[in-house]
């Protein structure tokens, strides 16, 4: 099943600048745009990640026990993305190592709008 993820803003140019500069070394690209809407991203064959303003005019917010996790290749992945997250201004919400179990690596951040993103390798 494929299908899409959508994380509000409350600025749509910065969250796109942010997510745009964070998914280069994913091969994810600005796959389309609504004007002063949102901001698609991802690849023909996988799961659309969406930038979006809310659609009742009230200010985004990040839900509380609501995350967005990408499944990537490598461990180093992993550790290479959570750097760069750290690096375009997101604020560390767990740094890259095994979580809870020996088949699980896992890191966890969050953007400038507050929602929470993990990149783990299961």
């Amino acid at each position: 099943m494929k299908g899409y993820i959508t994380v509000g803003t409350n600025n749509l140019a910065r969250s796109a600048a942010f997510y745009e500069a964070l998914f280069e070394e994913l091969g994810f690209t600005r796959r389309r745009e609504v004007a002063d809407r949102a901001v698609y991203f991802g690849t023909e064959d996988d799961v659309q990640l969406v930038v979006i303003t809310p659609a009742d005019g009230q200010p985004a917010t990040a839900g509380n026990g609501t995350m967005v996790a990408l499944n990537v290749d490598t461990q180093e992945q992993v550790q290479r993305l959570h750097a760069r997250a750290m690096d375009l201004g997101a604020i560390d919400e767990g740094a890259p190592g095994p979580r809870g179990s020996d088949t699980f690596y896992g890191a966890y951040f969050r953007d400038p709008d507050g929602n929470k993103i993990a990149f783990y390798l299961r």
